[in-house]
């Protein structure tokens, strides 16, 4: 029997989970959510979370490891989180909280080995393709950022390796979308995809079309945009956007509907479905390609109507390469903390 202690840490949420396995199938034992602002460091809040554990469950199993994603760079065994001074140790972890093994992982590897735990109806599939066996997989996911990942099969098994593939330079495919980069250059030293591809970046877009006055504001979406621009990240202002453009969906009548947010959304799908096509084009990823992040479940029905498809494979000569690539929206938003229980027992 193993026993592993999973966790999925970001500067706004902490979610823990004990599993045990018995070899042929996962059960969860205990989880519990945490507002990581509320604690002075990952300790407390692993302590509190042991306990309640123990509480519940009316005794503590022996862990045979624990693996823990973190939102940040992990180096040397080591990983902090920089917008809460929370730091990370293996070593010490394992020593305080005696666990045999544990392991830091970045949260968007967790994503790539959580994509192998899912289930179908983890899943909405935009296009079946054809599985090749032991393919290179891609995983690439927008949200506060944008996260890239591939799998590749080391002879045994699959193993996740990260990238920077988020912060490479945004590439322009028509004339408007040249004047958002000109626009944000304005801004910023170097334009890469994430500031387009991203939760800043659906309300750069909404800027930059407010701007040029491509259509009028919403007195509501405005206000959050202000709190956004006045440093409050907190703000909503990107759900807000996205939530007009959803209410949109099938209305006939032109009485209500926000065109600024529409349009703000629809250069976003396009934005993403091309970055999206350009993973698939540097892997190949014939094993699969999986798109995760907390943006795509959220906005699903604008991604249905055969436009973001239709442009992810839109790559001139070479788009029939994509055609066979099996392609797929993840809709479980624990699938990183499923890569982590994953990756736990591997240890």
């Amino acid at each position: 029997m193993t026993i592993v202690l999973a966790g999925d840490i970001g500067g706004t949420k902490t979610l823990l989970r004990l599993a045990k396995s018995d070899g042929t199938e996962w059960r969860s034992l205990y989880e519990q959510r945490f507002a990581s602002a509320n604690y002075a460091s990952f300790s407390d809040v692993l302590r509190e979370f042991l306990t309640q554990a123990k509480q519940h469950l009316g005794d503590l199993p022996t862990l045979s490891a624990a693996c823990f994603g973190i939102a940040g760079p992990v180096r040397d065994r080591q990983s902090q989180l920089t917008n809460l001074g929370w730091s990370f140790d293996s070593d010490c972890l394992a020593e305080e909280f005696n666990i045999p093994k544990v392991s830091l992982i970045n949260d968007f590897v967790a994503v790539g080995y959580g994509v192998l735990g899912l289930q179908p109806h983890d899943l909405h599939t935009l296009q079946d393709g054809n599985v090749v066996e032991r393919s290179p997989i891609g995983v690439i996911g927008a949200g506060t950022g944008l996260g890239e990942a591939y799998l590749g099969w080391n002879g045994d098994r699959y193993e996740v390796y990260a990238t920077e593939g988020g912060h490479t330079d945004f590439a322009p495919r028509n004339e408007l979308e040249i004047e958002l980069l000109k626009h944000l250059q304005k801004r910023h030293e170097r334009v890469s995809v994430e500031r387009v591809v991203s939760g800043m970046g659906i309300v750069a877009i909404y800027q930059f079309l407010r701007d040029r006055q491509a259509a009028p504001e919403s007195s509501d979406i405005a206000e959050k945009v202000r709190q956004w621009e006045s440093g409050d990240v907190e703000s909503g202002a990107a759900a807000a956007i996205a939530n007009a453009a959803l209410a949109n969906c099938g209305i006939n009548s032109e009485t209500n509907v926000d065109h600024l947010a529409t349009k703000t959304m629809q250069m976003f799908v396009e934005a993403y479905a091309a970055e999206v096509g350009n993973l698939a084009l540097k892997l190949i990823p014939n094993g699969g390609l999986y798109i995760a992040g907390g943006i795509a479940p959220k906005i699903l029905p604008l991604l249905q109507d055969g436009t973001f498809l239709r442009i992810l494979k839109s790559k001139g000569r070479v788009s029939p390469v994509l055609e066979d690539i099996p392609i797929h929206i993840v809709l479980n938003p624990e699938v990183g903390l499923i890569g982590a229980m994953l990756y736990g027992a591997s240890l």
